[in-house]
């Protein structure tokens, strides 16, 4: 728009200062350099010819209007959202809907990077969430560091700890383990590599419940892969990086939040999905008997249910309207 209003309608010769993206893992040099800001920008532009600055679009963008004044209060304020992005790191052009927020933590306890892909962190440290990965480490930005981080390090800063996590799905998902694992806390589970278990709670810190039979227990969700995928990828992702420590290992952590949410116990996780699994067996139809055969064919035709069909819902006018021909409209307007 600019470029042709300025009377150069070639977008090669567009004067306008770029706003680039930024790089993850690039130099600190690089980042000091760049444009950082939306106030250097805003400056930039204000700064160009007459033709550009003060043109009628340009003039319009930075009109103050009336809801620039409302301080926001706390129904007008939108909680910042991020996104989960799947194991795979596969992602679809369609699922952006617009620009995403990043979401503020904070750091609990001081965390010393093992790779150079990780970024360290010391106690109170405000970071910015970039991506939220299930295998439970998270791409943080700080200022001009950015890496990943265990999500157990970090807390929310407008809500108490641990408030994001799923509800528990004691249905369970099918996963295969693709790495053995033994456990070092009591409430976790030993597995050997190939073995087949059920997910039944998948925290965001990367340690998920799992079910084995009757048994449950923590196991790191980087060693899990869906049963039926291709586990060269997940494979790939333990190397560069093992699992997040957990919650409870860490020492001297500090949280702002006077109360927090307490995560179930491993016996209550175990008595749910025990209940759950009774509840569903009952419900599935069993064996039937010879006798109980015989005296169902025994039965007369008129005496058995029969199925009714499902009556839909009828349509609303403004619909049957819209769905009619051409020729049954003409035939309700002259009516009318």
């Amino acid at each position: 728009m600019f470029p042709i209003e300025a009377g150069d309608i070639n977008p090669q010769n567009r004067i306008i200062p770029h706003l680039p993206a930024p790089r993850w893992f690039d130099g600190q040099r690089a980042a000091e350099s760049r444009q950082g800001t939306l106030t250097e920008y805003c400056s930039a532009l204000m700064s160009l010819p007459v033709k550009i600055s003060r043109c009628p679009h340009f003039l319009d963008f930075f009109r103050v209007r009336p809801d620039d004044l409302k301080l926001p209060t706390d129904s007008q304020v939108k909680k910042p959202e991020t996104y989960l992005m799947p194991k795979d790191g596969k992602s679809n052009t369609a699922d952006i809907t617009g620009p995403i927020i990043l979401q503020t933590y904070r750091a609990i306890a001081d965390y010393e990077k093992g790779s150079s892909s990780q970024m360290a962190l010391a106690t109170g440290d405000v970071v910015e969430v970039v991506e939220k990965n299930e295998s439970g480490w998270w791409f943080c930005q700080m200022k001009t560091k950015r890496g990943w981080v265990p999500a157990s390090y970090l807390e929310p800063l407008d809500s108490p700890d641990e408030a994001e996590d799923p509800e528990p799905n004691y249905e369970g998902e099918p996963y295969v383990t693709i790495k053995a694992y033994t456990a070092v806390l009591e409430d976790e589970m030993s597995l050997e590599e190939g073995e087949t278990i059920e997910v039944i709670h998948k925290l965001l810190d990367g340690w998920w419940v799992i079910r084995k039979e009757d048994v449950t227990g923590y196991f790191p969700s980087m060693f899990l892969q869906k049963a039926g995928q291709d586990v060269a990828q997940a494979k790939s992702q333990i190397k560069s990086r093992g699992a997040p420590p957990r919650r409870s290992s860490i020492r001297n952590a500090h949280s702002i939040h006077q109360r927090s949410r307490k995560r179930l116990s491993q016996d209550t996780y175990r008595r749910n999905s025990v209940r759950f699994t009774q509840q569903r067996r009952r419900q599935r139809p069993g064996p039937q008997s010879p006798g109980s055969a015989l005296k169902e064919e025994q039965q007369p035709e008129t005496e058995r249910p029969k199925p009714q069909p499902a009556v839909p819902p009828r349509p609303s006018a403004d619909l049957i309207l819209h769905r009619c021909s051409e020729s049954t409209k003409r035939k309700l307007a002259s009516a009318v």
